[in-house]
């Protein structure tokens, strides 16, 4: 009889971790469909294998905006990168900690599964390895991913979202990189004027039609695709950095074919975006015109296209505007309203 009811127990217990082990594979956290909109390039590979999953997603977006991640508890991802800037900022350089001053311009985040390399310099090729860089960089949190982990490892809503999103609380450096990036998928922009123009869904003012054909003719080279990039790294004559950290794309090339090429950044939203240039060079749109019009600062490695063209980009007052007209079409709304 003892043995019996010995088995009987013994089957309960099993029956139980079963039922207990089936509740957490049931968990549903379904990837989210995303629809890649029409014209847009291929997504990149990491994309591919850590697509965005409902928790993942949520915790990602909290995570973003956590200022538990700078080393003062002042500074969150969102303190430089603002929904309603198209997730960039209005300072030349970026601020982070004790107003410490970066060595560059805050980027938008926009369209980031389809890039194919993140930062001015192209210095990251996979998203998720790029959430480090602010976190351990001076200027911007001055922390560690570790201190990081200690400060929100006993926040009863962080436990829950790691639950729910990896199947199980346990808080891990992976874990926080791929959630964040998961966010940062999500960040489409493909809704502006300009895309419901070419979805016969609305139609370009006269000057905004001008401004387009401007565009094809002078600036489609560099700012290709539906992207309104070609991902490439140029030397384009801006102004130089003076600081000595800075090199372009050089930094990580270790090539000097590729001081001070950067990556050539995406015109969505872009009157959003002021100041322009790797570290704010730039007032507004107005003034980057007008100095390509007047001739930018010569270099061995200028870019060919201002090359062959005595080192500008010629523009009429009347070009200017018409040309500004139309990247204000570039501007989406509704992406801006994301958080």
């Amino acid at each position: 009889m003892k043995k019996l009811i010995g088995i009987l127990l013994l089957s309960l217990w099993f029956v139980s971790c079963s039922s207990e082990e089936s509740d957490r594979v049931t968990i549903d956290n379904p990837e989210i469909s995303m629809e890649i909109p029409a014209g847009f390039p291929e997504v990149n590979v990491s994309f591919t294998t850590n697509k965005p999953t409902q928790y993942g997603v949520e915790l990602g977006a909290k995570l973003f905006s956590d200022k538990r991640f700078s080393a003062n508890n002042t500074v969150s991802c969102a303190s430089c990168h603002i929904p309603t800037s198209a997730f960039a900022d209005h300072n030349p350089q970026a601020i982070g900690i004790e107003n410490r001053v970066g060595l560059r311009n805050t980027p938008s985040l926009q369209n980031l599964a389809f890039l194919q390399f993140y930062n001015w310099d192209g210095n990251k090729l996979q998203l998720e390895n790029q959430p480090l860089v602010p976190i351990i960089t001076h200027e911007e949190m001055d922390s560690s991913i570790l201190e990081v982990i200690g400060k929100i490892q006993g926040d009863a809503t962080y436990k829950d979202l790691f639950d729910k999103a990896f199947g199980d609380e346990n808080i891990t450096p992976e874990r926080i990189y791929k959630s964040i990036a998961q966010f940062e998928y999500t960040l489409i922009s493909a809704n502006s004027k300009y895309d419901k123009v070419k979805r016969n869904e609305a139609a370009f003012a006269e000057t905004e039609a001008k401004g387009y054909a401007v565009f094809q003719q002078k600036c489609v080279s560099c700012h290709s695709t539906e992207l309104f990039t070609d991902q490439s790294f140029r030397n384009i004559g801006f102004p130089i950095n003076t600081d000595t950290n800075e090199a372009g794309r050089a930094r990580v090339t270790g090539n000097m074919e590729d001081y001070m090429r950067f990556r050539v950044p995406s015109l969505r939203n872009v009157a959003l975006t002021a100041p322009y240039g790797s570290f704010g060079q730039f007032a507004s749109l107005e003034a980057v015109l007008d100095y390509f019009d007047k001739g930018v600062l010569d270099a061995e490695n200028l870019d060919a296209i201002f090359k062959k063209n005595g080192n500008k980009i010629s523009l009429s007052t009347t070009e200017k505007v018409q040309l500004i007209a139309f990247l204000n079409t570039l501007t989406d709304e509704q992406f801006l309203k994301k958080q």
